[in-house]
């Protein structure tokens, strides 16, 4: 069974070596495509013998990793960001897998954020569809936030294994990234015509910081905990804020 492992970029030179390392014995081909990478992103991919690496304009979360998929060759398609590390134990599984997978397969991400390990707060477990013969799964249509779609008769399973996910360095990084994806939110939003924004942009924030701290029991990752729960609600905020000036405008 041949395994395309399908990566999409822009300026990912502090991740990538880390992420094409952990596929290497597993890839039978690395697709990637770059979104016109400015920093050395471009030199380290074409570094690896079995990188066949492509360029495009970003065209959206979903579309940009569908346009990707539609250049693999392989039987099945490991989908991966850039900022992912395949651990040893799930490299092992996957090997052991490839002569005979079957449906769709989810990999567990263990995220590293600011210098620390969250096994709480409600980022781990943190489960997605992943792994996916490629004539049968897509990306949704969102802007943020895309799924996996496919048949539903295809079997789902969990890999046992991690992948290490180095997602945000700094509390600078974290609210560039909120800002950028709670306007992408707040687009989606506004266009399912939702009423009441106004107070949901007091309430869902507060539930947000009560589940992430409290329930998720982010308390357990300490400071790191409280400001992923405080941020996680200040996203939520953003989102709704953002969605009723867009309503506001089209009145």
């Amino acid at each position: 069974m041949k395994l395309s492992v399908v990566i999409c970029t822009k300026n990912e030179e502090r991740n990538i070596l880390r992420c094409l390392n952990s596929i290497k014995k597993i890839a039978d081909e690395i697709i990637i495509l770059d979104s016109f990478s400015d920093d050395q992103t471009p030199q380290i991919c074409k570094s690896f013998a079995n990188v066949k690496f492509h360029q495009t304009q970003w065209l959206g979360f979903s579309k940009t990793k569908n346009k990707a998929n539609e250049l693999a060759s392989g039987d099945y398609i490991l989908s991966l960001d850039a900022d992912e590390v395949l651990s040893e134990e799930i490299q092992d599984e996957i090997l052991l897998l490839k002569p005979e997978l079957k449906g769709i397969y989810r990999i567990n991400r263990l995220t590293h954020y600011c210098g620390q390990w969250i096994r709480h707060s409600g980022w781990f477990p943190d489960l997605h569809e992943r792994l996916f013969p490629k004539n049968q799964a897509g990306w949704s249509e969102h802007l943020v936030h895309e799924k996996l779609e496919f048949n539903t008769n295809l079997p789902v399973q969990n890999l046992k294994g991690v992948v290490y996910h180095y997602s945000i360095a700094s509390q600078d990084e974290h609210l560039k990234k909120i800002q950028s994806y709670s306007s992408l939110a707040a687009q989606q939003l506004a266009s399912r015509q939702r009423r009441f924004l106004p107070v949901a942009m007091i309430i869902n924030p507060i539930f947000r910081f009560f589940r992430h701290f409290i329930i998720k029991r982010g308390f357990l990752d300490g400071i790191a905990g409280f400001k992923i729960s405080l941020f996680s609600a200040y996203a939520v905020f953003l989102k709704y804020k953002k969605a009723w000036l867009l309503k506001q405008k089209t009145k």
